[in-house]
């Protein structure tokens, strides 16, 4: 076993809700573009050599970033972590894709535990979940994450589904790293 780290990155609303009702992004999405996201989102890549998504979620982001890496009237933040993306080993869990999206990319059809419990096995540089909360519910299900990197929205979403549900196991996480944003938001790493 080696020791890389997996990091896992997700924006929620005060209530915990990765999404409103219905799957509505707007009580997130409006934080997305501030100073405080886009020094979040430069951080998150830094050190990651693999990226493990969800399928749904490989499908929408490798659509919406991978044109930013190379637009040249794009947030320069915004460029690098497309670039990133674009070119970083990633691991797509499906268990109903064939083809894997994007470029460098695979299909996994296994548990998320089985496949992150073999990429930290070899390797070397962290391993990030990004955006894709039924696979980082499985890996703290299975305590396999290492670092939170959290961006806290100052809304309360009321409905929609939530990251931390009953039953994960009782674990102790140290704050490493903070901001707060313009309009209240916070960038939060846990340990």
């Amino acid at each position: 076993m080696t020791d890389r780290r997996v990091t896992a990155n997700l924006s929620l609303t005060l209530d915990g809700r990765y999404h409103g009702a219905g799957g509505d992004l707007g009580p997130i999405v409006r934080y997305a573009t501030t100073d405080i996201a886009r020094a979040h989102l430069a951080r998150i890549h830094q050190d990651a050599t693999t990226a493990v998504l969800g399928r749904g979620n490989a499908e929408g982001f490798l659509g919406w970033w991978t044109p930013l890496a190379d637009d040249e009237d794009a947030d320069p933040r915004d460029r690098a972590y497309a670039r990133w993306l674009r070119d970083v080993e990633k691991v797509v869990l499906s268990r109903t894709r064939t083809q894997a999206p994007g470029t460098n990319s695979r299909i996994a059809n296994a548990p998320a535990a089985e496949v992150v419990a073999e990429l930290k096995a070899r390797g070397e540089g962290e391993i990030l979940v990004n955006s894709s909360p039924s696979v980082i519910k499985d890996l703290l299900a299975a305590d396999l994450i290492d670092r939170l990197l959290l961006i806290i929205c100052p809304e309360i979403a009321g409905a929609g589904e939530r990251l931390l549900d009953d039953g994960l196991p009782a674990t102790g996480w140290t704050l490493t790293h903070h901001a707060v944003g313009d309009m209240g938001e916070l960038s939060l790493t846990y340990d």
